[in-house]
């Protein structure tokens, strides 16, 4: 009897395949690994697809995975001691999410869907194992947190300080580093502006229909708007200066 081999084409496992061949490595965790680090990939890497508003995970939640954002944008959320609810930060395309699990840690935060999303959930016993082989590989993980707590503080600083106008200009131009490739943006509802920037419903609603009568951002249906990135530079120059 004749033996056919499993991998007929291709001796690697076929889950080392797909993460070669995914748009997104070169910009995500496994964008470190070589040819060789691949190829000990042996485990399923599953790939979630989620609406807008479903939860990734909640905080509290045992962490057994990380995710990379492969397209879409993703909020984090948490209660304030006063029982508000805030928005603490944003990720999107390439993005790793849930770090906190590689230390044994809960998730910290909700990580919920802003957008339709596309994920890869990557068990926490694969980069373990990856990462005992492979240097890059820990090299980029430490990067991402880095990235992440800096992201967590340009967030407070920009976004939690000053004129509500001004943080409204900020918060926009952090949405266009998400935009698609038309320019369309996620926008927040109201009551989630006034999450993220810490303002009144009625506040966000004002200053973002002076924006849109300025031509700064168009509404579309959706939850979403097109940003004028040059009208939203001017903007944020002008409100600078005062």
């Amino acid at each position: 009897m004749s033996v056919i081999p499993l991998y007929s084409k291709d001796s690697r496992h076929p889950q080392s395949a797909v993460c070669a061949a995914c748009e997104v490595r070169r910009s995500a965790l496994f964008g470190a690994l070589d040819e060789q680090g691949l190829e000990r990939i042996h485990a399923h890497i599953a790939g979630p697809q989620l609406a807008a508003d479903e939860r990734i995970y909640d905080r509290g939640d045992k962490g057994v995975a990380v995710y990379t954002v492969r397209s879409g944008v993703v909020r984090f959320e948490r209660v304030t001691e006063r029982g508000d609810r805030r928005i603490v930060r944003l990720a999107g395309r390439g993005d790793l999410i849930g770090q906190e699990a590689l230390l044994g840690r809960p998730y910290a935060d909700e990580a919920i869907a802003c957008t339709a999303l596309e994920l890869c959930r990557i068990p926490c016993s694969l980069v373990d194992s990856l990462g005992e082989q492979q240097t890059p590989l820990m090299r980029e993980l430490m990067q991402r947190w880095q990235s992440a707590l800096d992201d967590a503080e340009t967030w407070v600083a920009d976004l939690a300080t000053g004129p509500a106008r001004r943080r409204v200009l900020r918060l926009l131009m952090r949405l266009s580093t998400h935009a698609d490739t038309d320019g369309v943006i996620w926008l927040p509802r109201r009551e989630e502006i006034g999450a993220m920037l810490d303002m009144t419903i009625e506040t966000a609603s004002r200053l973002i229909s002076q924006l849109r009568r300025d031509g700064v951002l168009e509404i579309l249906p959706g939850r979403s708007a097109r940003i004028d990135r040059q009208a939203l530079e001017q903007a944020a120059r002008l409100q600078d200066e005062v």
